[in-house]
Order: structure tokens, then C-alpha cells, then sequence
């Protein structure tokens, strides 16, 4: 029976092939996402290890993280590195100087370099031999810094701007751009860029002055003396340590920084491999469609076997077999074009300047094992169904002409499972939304999510049977609306070139042929409406003499193409089960798309509703990226432009708000009111001006959590151990969407008195006259001397936000394209089997007077109609998943935003996909021989 499933396959090569795609495409993003993110970890955890092989106790300061965000680890005393060095088991050991942000190289521009939200590292460390073993960065070309005017840069920036060695580069750091000798190049490890970071190192002295930590570093590493183990070298550091600070052995620290890459890793491993599973996921139907077809169509190949001796299980094995070997295929090739498309994406990250170090790129065989095991897995899964039914083929078939499979035994209570599903799937859904995080974890929770997903596709996928017919006798109509407006839109156009090309005027003469097909391709696109025009003259005169132009083309005829539209809707409603199971897979690839835009649409207009409710200010001012903190002095300088009239800035920095986590922020009393709007429930205006020394407004809903009402007081913890407390002078409430102050706030003196060194997150500024290009270019030169932040009008800076949302949202489509390029192919697979099926029905039409065109026409307008009933099931699926999502984000202000014109780009995706996936079966349904196809059996 095995030789008997190969010949099979062997036999139907081109159906073997489209059937394995859908494998094939899941497979590679499977074994390219588990590739990438193990060379990254690799490369990663390779650097960490050199970076502490020498050293056995790292000191360095304490931080917290919120949100994704890490506080500012405190600095540490300059005498702390004495102590060290004076303890008896210490054999060498010294400070380092390293600030994550405020080191901004400047272009050959005079701007600041774009990292991309990754790290601008400054770096102050010794070069003295004895200290090179704590070096983490490794010189590629001249020598390190040893003078207070001299830098050294990373070789990717080097590169990139083209420097040199005794170039002259800018800095910009917590002070007005300076200008350093390059003296030298390096690189971090043994990688020349790390994601599009940067990195400039200074000696220790100007580093400290450059970013603030006189008589303080920001590390200390040392080396054990011999006989003393790493351990006892951290045992015997911790006391003399601060209680802002910790130790740690080298192994440890290595760990550690390795262990925080490897969360973000981890995030991208997970966020890809949904969307392979979502492309498995629709590949599933495509094949269950597929082999359910083939099954069917070998109605009589299988009677044969039965008769002559074949049991049902072997008939079973047959078909389990050929799925096994197209999953194995499918997962073999996938595998191996996992790797190639690694190497795209690291290709693609490396020419946008984003380079992201890796090991060399190889599949392990942890990686091979998961290919096989997702790929054939899901083959065979998916096979099953239709191998049993294979099994139910009664030998009586092989001699009757038209035999069907008997229905499966679960038929008649398909509806009543696929209910069943649904409300399962609508449960699961809720409680996973709407369950409090007490009660649910977020894992739990996604788990909820994504099974009962999972399931409602699945339950509306086995309703869909019932909803074909009436679906396709609406669809239908829409297919000729569609055909009619294409046909208006390109048969101008189409028949103007044919009349040049076959030359019209030519009488066939090949000569003129030719060069009206030259003058076509000059004139015809400037030409086209006049040529529309005269082609729709001859056209009348063909009709009133008879006269027949010499083109092989055919006119339109607009009731005989709706006629054969008719006969595609039959065609699609004769197996709706077929169809269905078709749709089905562009219904989940549609109805994800919809969702995702639905929701990011809703996302945009609270986030646009948010920043107009909150902010009243004519300009801001901020990073160059938007929103990393930016040094105090840029928003000083901008106050001093001529036509500003206020400049508030707004401080922000992560603080331990009564013992919790939060953003603090601080704000100037005096101007804060003009330019950002307090939706007031406890104080009003007046309230700021009486914050004083120790005052503080806090968001609702952190005093509704903490229990705080005005005259409470609370306590503010921030980074280096610095407490305070502060008394509630005033609740407002902020959009919980996009709160652009901190959970508290308090006057700017009493944050720098917190901070060591303070930043701005935003200046707010409003100008004499209102917003104009002058005034643009004179905030604009204001702050020349800090290229690391811009200043956009409050209208630019609202629309820079939605190009962010934009920007995330081309990329979820893209991963998304994905399932529907796997539904493609299930469409090309169908509609080709019932091409193959329907043989000597296209020959008898063809007999009776279709022509070709009519033909084409017919195939392409089933999977027209195939692809809107995919849309007409998905897109309200996508639409009320988006509504249930919005309502469980309620707390959030997320709005619900249907985006008409993008669901109207998306219905016409769905008829162009239908269109194209029409193509090859419409081709080989038109060359059908007449004779050859009526003796077809």
C-alpha cells in the first residue's frame, strides 16, 4: 500500500506540491524564527561570557523595572573602588563609567544619530594594562583615549558615517554638543553592531564629566588574589557595600545581562511563532479540503482496491501515508528555507542600519526536531478526517459509474458540534477578557485566548456548510458588480492595444503589426481615453455592417458574462461543503487582518482623543525618537527663542510611589495649566500653585488604588535609595490611554532634588502668533546645540504618533499575509480538483457553444465568489473580535473604530485573491480539447 500512496502521489505531482505549500510556508517561518533568536541568544550569551571571563565581583547599583521600563541605576562612590582594592581578597580592581542614553554621536549632518530606540552608550573606562582584563570592548584600529578632547567610536558608526581616524566627531551628552578627536575604533565582543546601537569611550575623567558622576562611577569589577574563589571575593565585598547597590560574581553578572537580552528574544521567538501557527493553522484547512476532494474524486480507485483484497486499514495506511510523505517533503524544504529567510532578516536588519549580532546562523537539531514534528503533525492531523471516510468506500463502487462516499457518521450533528464549539470558544474568550488578574494569570490567560480563538474559527468554519448557499446567492451579485467595473476599467485600455498591435488599419500586414505595436507602448498610456473612444466606434460599426476587425479578441458581452457568473454560483453551491472548507481558509487570514485594523483603528483614535484632550500646547519639544527623556538644558534653551512666550517642562523618571512602581514627574507650577488641560476631580488650577517644597497632584487612579485623598500623605523612593514624602494636594484624572504626566507629579525643584540627574520627557511650548514656518525655524535654531531632540508642532506631533501606530501596524499585516497567501494556494488547489472533476462537463459546455473567454470567466468568477464568502464570514468575525477585545480594554479608553475604507481595501484584496488564484485553473479549463474531454471518464 506504501508504493501504491507514492505512485499516487507521483501521479498527481502538481496537486502533491500545492497541498505541501501550505506546510512548506510554516514550516520556514517555524525553523527561521527558532534560528534567528537562537544565533541572537548565542551571540549574546557569547559576548557576556568574554565580557566577565576575568573578572569575579561586579558592584553596581540597584534598579527597578515598570513597564518594560528600567529606573537609572544610581551611581556609586568614587571611595567604594579604594575600599575594594584595600580588601585582602582583592588582586585588582577598578571603575567603569557607562551612561545608556546620553551619549549621542553626531552625523556628517550635524544630527544626531537615529538608533532606533536602541542604546547611545557613553563609556568612561581605564586603559591601563593591568585594566585592559575588564575592558568589555575590544580596539580594532589606533589606540584608546588618553586626553580629554579624544574619542573612540564603534565600528558600525564609524563605518556607516564614514569616519576616520583624526576625524573630528561630535558628542552630545548631558551638555552642548563637543567635539572630540577620533584617536580609535572598536567594537563590543567580538560583533561589530549591537541592534544599531552606538558607543563612544572616553577616558574615566571626561566621561564622569560629561555625564554627571563627578567622584562617582557607575561599576566597579575585581579580581580575586589567588587562593580566593569568586564567591569569597563577593562575601567579602558585600559588607562594605551601599544598601543602594548589590554584588555579584562575574558568572552571575553574565547571567544576568544574558538573562534580560533573552526576555526580549523571547518576546519576538513568541510573537513569530504565533503567526507560523496561524499559517499552520490555515494550511490545515487547506489540506483537509484538499485530501477530502482527492478522497472524494478516487471514489472508484479505492472500490478497486477493496474489491481486489485491500482491508480498510490498509486503504487508511494508503492515505496516512501520502499525507506523511508531503508533510515530510513540505518540512524538509521548509526547514532549509527557514534558513534562508534567517538570513534575510538579518540581511534586512543589516542594510537598515539595525544590525543585530549572531552567531553564525545553522539549524540544530533541537530546530529540525520541531520542524518535523509541526509540519507532519499537522499534515497527518489534518489528513485524518478525510482518510477515515476513505475507508468507508464500498467495494460495489468500482463498477458504478458516479459513485459518492457515504456521509460520515457525524454528519447529521455537525451543526450541532460546531455550536457547541462556538459557545465554548465565546466562553473561554470572556472569562480570558473579562477575568480579573487576580483570578488569571497573563499566561493563563493568553493560553484562554488563543485556544478559544483557535475554536471559534473552527466552529464557524463547520457552520459555514449552512451559510454557503445563501452567502453565494449574495456574492453573486457582487461578482458582476466586480467584473462589470474591472471590465470598464481595463477593457479601454486592453482593446486599445490590441487595435495598434494587430493593426486595425493595417489589413494584417505584419510590418504595420509591428509598428503599432511600437507606437502602443509611446502613445497608448498618454492616448487612452481617445483610444477607448475610437475602439468604441468600430465597435458600433462591426454591429451595423458586419464588419470584423482583425484582433483575437472578443467584445464584451455583458449578459453572457453574467450568465456565466450564474453558472459559477451553481457550480460553487453543488459542494458547499467544498466551499466552505475553501473560504474557511481566507476567512481566518481575513478576519485577522480585520481585527488587528479594527483595533489598531480604535487604538488610534484614543490615542489621537487623548493628546487633544490632554494637550493645549502649539509646539513640543522632544527626543529625536519621540520618547526617550532628553537633558534639562535643550527645554531651557528653547524658553530663551524670541517668539516663545511659555516653556513648561515636563520631567519624567521611574520612582517606588507608596511603595509601588510608577513614572513621577515633575512640572512648573506657574505654566503647566496653559499648556496642558487637568480634567479636575479633587482641586482645580489654583490647586499647582500650592504644591510648594513637598506637594504633590496625583491620578485617580492611583489614589483610588493606594486610597489617597487630599491631605494624605505618601512616600516617594527613587533611584540611589533617595526617599521623600509628599502630601496630596489635588486628583485629577488622566486618560488611562495615553497619560502624558506621571501617576504623581510634583514641582520641578522638588524632583531635581530627587533625581541626580533629571530630564525632560517633553517641553511644552506656545508662541507669539500661533504655529508658522518662521517661528518653526526659529525654536528650530534655539536648540542647535542639542541635536538629540526636535521640536514639531502640536498638529505634526499628533500625526508622527499615528505613523507609529502605522508603522506597527504594516508590520502585523505583513506577518499576517502570510495565512493569506496559504489560503491562495488552497483556492489554486480547489478550484484546479474541480477543474479535473468537472471535465466532461466543461466539454459538453464547450460543445455547445462556450468559448474560452466564457470558460475563464467562469472559473474566475467561483473563485471570486469563493474568496467574498471568505470575506463575508470573516471580516464580521474579524469585527466582532475587535468589539470584544475593545470592551475588555474598556479601562484604557480604548474606542471601538470601524475603518471603512480600509475593510473596503480589503474586500477587494479578497476578489483580486480570488482572481488570482482563478489564474492556472481558468487557463486549463479554457484548453480543454472538445473531444478529448466529453470521452473523459
Amino acid at each position: 500500500m506504501l508504493r501504491v500512496a507514492l505512485r499516487g502521489l507521483w501521479g498527481r505531482k502538481l496537486r502533491a506540491v500545492l497541498t505541501a505549500i501550505a506546510i512548506v510556508l510554516g514550516v520556514t517561518m517555524v525553523s527561521g524564527t527558532l534560528a534567528l533568536t537562537n544565533a541572537i541568544d548565542s551571540a549574546f550569551n557569547q559576548i557576556f561570557s568574554d565580557t566577565y571571563a576575568s573578572t569575579d565581583a561586579v558592584v553596581s547599583g540597584k534598579t527597578f523595572n515598570y513597564q518594560g521600563d528600567t529606573s537609572q541605576a544610581p551611581s556609586l562612590p568614587a571611595g567604594l573602588l579604594d575600599k575594594v582594592r584595600a580588601l585582602p581578597g582583592t588582586d585588582v580592581a577598578t571603575g567603569l563609567v557607562s551612561d545608556q542614553s546620553s551619549a549621542k554621536i553626531i552625523n556628517r549632518t550635524g544630527k544626531a544619530i537615529d538608533t532606533g530606540g536602541a542604546p547611545s552608550f557613553g563609556f568612561g573606562v581605564d586603559t591601563s594594562p593591568q585594566y585592559q582584563r575588564f575592558n568589555p570592548l575590544k580596539l580594532l584600529e589606533g589606540r584608546w583615549a588618553k586626553s580629554s578632547n579624544e574619542v573612540v567610536i564603534d565600528v558600525h558608526t564609524a563605518d556607516d558615517q564614514h569616519f576616520k581616524l583624526g576625524d573630528m566627531v561630535g558628542v552630545a551628552s548631558l551638555h552642548p554638543v563637543k567635539k572630540f578627536k577620533l584617536v580609535g575604533i572598536a567594537r563590543y565582543g567580538n560583533v561589530d553592531s549591537i541592534g544599531g546601537a552606538t558607543f563612544a569611550v572616553f577616558t574615566i575623567p571626561t566621561a564622569q564629566a560629561l555625564f554627571d558622576r563627578q567622584n562617582a562611577y557607575d561599576g566597579i569589577s575585581a579580581a580575586a588574589r589567588q587562593g580566593t574563589s569568586a564567591q569569597e571575593l563577593v562575601d567579602q565585598i558585600k559588607p562594605i557595600t551601599p544598601s543602594n547597590a548589590q554584588v555579584r560574581t562575574g558568572a552571575q553578572e553574565a547571567k544576568k545581562q544574558t538573562d534580560d537580552v533573552t526576555s526580549f528574544t523571547k518576546f519576538i521567538r513568541y510573537l513569530l511563532l504565533a503567526f507560523a501557527g496561524i499559517a499552520l493553522f490555515v494550511g490545515a484547512f487547506v489540506i483537509f479540503n484538499t485530501l477530502s476532494i482527492t478522497v472524494a474524486q478516487r471514489t472508484r480507485e479505492f472500490a478497486t482496491l477493496r474489491t481486489i483484497g485491500a482491508s480498510r486499514r490498509q486503504v487508511l495506511r494508503s492515505v496516512i501515508a501520502e499525507a506523511v510523505v508531503v508533510g515530510a517533503l513540505a518540512s524538509f524544504v521548509g526547514l532549509f528555507l527557514g534558513l534562508g529567510l534567517a538570513r534575510l532578516v538579518k540581511w534586512l536588519f543589516d542594510q537598515s542600519g539595525g544590525g543585530i549580532p549572531t552567531q553564525s546562523l545553522s539549524l540544530s537539531w533541537s530546530i529540525v526536531f520541531w520542524a518535523f514534528v509541526v509540519g507532519v503533525g499537522v499534515t497527518v492531523l489534518a489528513a485524518l478526517a478525510p482518510a477515515f471516510r476513505a475507508t468507508k468506500v464500498p467495494p460495489i463502487a468500482a463498477v458504478r459509474e458516479g459513485a459518492t462516499l457515504p456521509p460520515s457518521c457525524i454528519a447529521p450533528f455537525t451543526t450541532w458540534i460546531a455550536l457547541g464549539l462556538t459557545a465554548i470558544a465565546l466562553a473561554l474568550l470572556s472569562y480570558a477578557m473579562f477575568a480579573s488578574s487576580n483570578s488569571l494569570g497573563t499566561g493563563l490567560r493568553l493560553l484562554y485566548m488563543g485556544v478559544g480563538v483557535l475554536l471559534l474559527f473552527t466552529g464557524i468554519a463547520l457552520l459555514s456548510p449552512r451559510l454557503v448557499r445563501p452567502l453565494a446567492s449574495f456574492t453573486h451579485y457582487v461578482a458582476i458588480g466586480a467584473t462589470w467595473v474591472f471590465q470598464l476599467i481595463f477593457y479601454p485600455v486592453t482593446l486599445a492595444y490590441w487595435l495598434l498591435r494587430y493593426g486595425v488599419f493595417s489589413s494584417g500586414k505584419r510590418p504595420a503589426r509591428r509598428v503599432g505595436a511600437l507606437v502602443a507602448g509611446f502613445v497608448m498610456p498618454p492616448l487612452g481615453p481617445a483610444l477607448a473612444v475610437l475602439v468604441l466606434l468600430m465597435w458600433i460599426r462591426s454591429k451595423v455592417t458586419r464588419w470584423q476587425p482583425e484582433w483575437p479578441m472578443e467584445f464584451p458581452n455583458l449578459r453572457i458574462d453574467a450568465e456565466m457568473t450564474r453558472v459559477a454560483r451553481e457550480n460553487s453551491r453543488r459542494n458547499p461543503g467544498r466551499t466552505a472548507a475553501t473560504a474557511a481558509a481566507l476567512m481566518i487570514g481575513l478576519a485577522l487582518v480585520t481585527f488587528v485594523g479594527t483595533l489598531a483603528s480604535g487604538m488610534k483614535a484614543s490615542n489621537r482623543g487623548a493628546i487633544e484632550d490632554q494637550v493645549k500646547a502649539e509646539y513640543i519639544q522632544t527626543s529625536t525618537d519621540g520618547f526617550t527623556p532628553f537633558v534639562a538644558g535643550a527645554g531651557d534653551a528653547i524658553g530663551k527663542a524670541p517668539p516663545v512666550e511659555t516653556a513648561s517642562p515636563v520631567r519624567y523618571d521611574l520612582a517606588r510611589v507608596d511603595g509601588s512602581a510608577q513614572y513621577l514627574s515633575g512640572v512648573d507650577p506657574a505654566t503647566i495649566s496653559k499648556v496642558y488641560h487637568f480634567d479636575w476631580k479633587t482641586g482645580s488650577d489654583a490647586t499647582l500653585g500650592q504644591l510648594g517644597a513637598n506637594g504633590a497632584v496625583v491620578d485617580k487612579k492611583l489614589a483610588d488604588q493606594k486610597h489617597l485623598k487630599v491631605g494624605d500623605t505618601f512616600p516617594i523612593e527613587v533611584q540611589g535609595g533617595k526617599t521623600t514624602t509628599a502630601v496630596v494636594k489635588g486628583i485629577y484624572k488622566a486618560p488611562p490611554f495615553f497619560p502624558i504626566l506621571g501617576a504623581a507629579s510634583v514641582t520641578v525643584p522638588a524632583f531635581d532634588k530627587l533625581y541626580v540627574r533629571p530630564r525632560n520627557e517633553y517641553t511644552f511650548v506656545n508662541v507669539k502668533g500661533g504655529a508658522s514656518d518662521a517661528t518653526q525655524k526659529q525654536l528650530d535654531a534655539a536648540v542647535t546645540e542639542f541635536p538629540d531632540n526636535q521640536v514639531q508642532s502640536r498638529a505634526d506631533w499628533i500625526t508622527a504618533q499615528d505613523a507609529d501606530f502605522n508603522s506597527f501596524l504594516t508590520f502585523l499585516y505583513v506577518l499576517l499575509a502570510l495565512s493569506v497567501i496559504v489560503s491562495l494556494f488552497g483556492m489554486v488547489n480547489t478550484l484546479a480538483l474541480s477543474v479535473y472533476e468537472r471535465t466532461r462537463e466543461l466539454g459538453m459546455l464547450r460543445a455547445v457553444g462556450t468559448t474560452r473567454r466564457q470558460a475563464r470567466r467562469m472559473i474566475r468568477h467561483e473563485g471570486v465568489i469563493t474568496a467574498l464568502i471568505g470575506a463575508a464570514l470573516g471580516m464580521p468575525l474579524g469585527l466582532f473580535l475587535a468589539l470584544l477585545v475593545t470592551k475588555a480594554l474598556s479601562q484604557f479608553d480604548v474606542r471601538y473604530s470601524i475603518p471603512v475604507r480600509t475593510l473596503v481595501v480589503f474586500l477587494v484584496i479578497a476578489v483580486i485573491a480570488g482572481l488570482v488564484a482563478a489564474l492556472l485553473p481558468a487557463r486549463r479549463a479554457a484548453r480543454l480539447n472538445v473531444l478529448e474531454a466529453l470521452q473523459y471518464e
